[in-house]
């Protein structure tokens, strides 16, 4: 799969997630088998652009020396800022401020679903007005000498779906590829996904489509491919905790079996370093309260791990911890137990 002049390692891609998609989980999803990450999505306000959360949010992988690796990985890949609003004008010129700052891709976001987005007419509430839609993505592809991309929903309801307009309109504004999650922005991320809107918006258009939601494990990854004929899937909650997921799929699509399961050796290891990276991009104090969610999420996904010290009760003491060193000999000593 490519992107525009870029060829892809795989057709699996890291869903942005606000809050999430930072620069350490990114790249460590990326070391760990995904193909393309996403940054979180970033405010075309320009009031807001030297706000510290803007400025982490557009930290790209040209910061990559802030951070640490696992052994034999350093591949930053490629550099894709996800933008946000309702306005044409101001879309344009935070595209091509990024595009300075080092992005090669500009994702556009017209799928997010929360409310304090779409009160902005940003996100998938403009999926309401698709002549607003060509305006946005024509000025902002006129802008930029990088490949755009767009990220939408299956329409605002489930009486108002209107993908396959909005793919059209994409590809005659030159849009490059095209993810969809398959939910309308009602449903939000409750409710079953449905792909039958991907699979006729990849028979519509001749740009790369990408499906999202509900790719949990490498047996939904293939069937969604499978069914869709779409060209790639969007992982999102389901990398939370466990970025090797990329892996564990690419391995299954190329081999037909699964990877043998990840060592418990390995899953300390990753957590470490993705610790140490939290402390070493946010500074000690932020830090060390982002890593908690994190370690929230990774003790969730083993379920096969038997351990001396309940999760529950090792969660109640780490959310305790107020240094990044004592983090990381807490997640020492859990380890050591099993």
């Amino acid at each position: 799969m490519k992107i525009g002049p870029y060829q892809l390692d795989n057709n699996l891609f890291l869903a942005p997630m606000a809050g999430v998609t930072d620069l350490p989980f990114r790249s460590l999803c990326k070391q760990l088998g995904a193909g393309v990450v996403v940054s979180e999505m970033v405010t075309s306000d320009p009031s807001l652009q030297n706000s510290r959360k803007t400025k982490l949010r557009l930290a790209s992988e040209i910061d990559s020396d802030k951070l640490d690796y696992l052994p034999n990985h350093k591949d930053p890949g490629l550099r894709v800022v996800q933008i946000a609003g309702g306005d044409a004008q101001i879309m344009a010129l935070a595209a091509r401020n990024n595009v300075k700052l080092g992005a090669q891709v500009i994702d556009i976001n017209m799928g997010c679903p929360a409310k304090k987005v779409c009160r902005k007419a940003a996100g998938s509430a403009l999926l309401k007005d698709p002549k607003l839609v060509e305006k946005i993505l024509v000025a902002v592809v006129e802008e930029v000498d990088v490949p755009v991309t767009l990220k939408i929903r299956t329409g605002w309801d489930t009486n108002n779906k209107n993908a396959l307009l909005i793919a059209k309109i994409a590809e005659e504004s030159g849009i490059q590829s095209l993810a969809i999650h398959g939910r309308t922005r009602a449903c939000k991320y409750v409710g079953t996904v449905e792909h039958d809107t991907a699979a006729r918006v990849k028979q519509s258009v001749n740009i790369p489509v990408v499906a999202n939601g509900d790719i949990t494990d490498p047996y939904s990854a293939k069937k969604v491919l499978d069914y869709t004929g779409v060209d790639g899937v969007m992982i999102g909650r389901a990398a939370q905790g466990k970025p090797w997921i990329f892996r564990e799929i690419d391995y299954f699509l190329k081999n037909e079996k699964l990877m043998p399961a990840i060592e418990i050796a390995e899953i300390e290891q990753i957590l470490i370093l993705h610790l140490k990276n939290l402390h070493q991009f946010y500074g000690d104090y932020q830090g060390v309260r982002i890593a908690r969610k994190h370690v929230s999420w990774y003790l969730t996904n083993q379920d096969n791990i038997d351990l001396a010290e309940s999760k529950k009760e090792f969660r109640k003491k780490f959310n305790q911890i107020e240094s990044g060193d004592q983090q990381l000999s807490a997640i020492s000593h859990y380890f050591n137990q099993l």
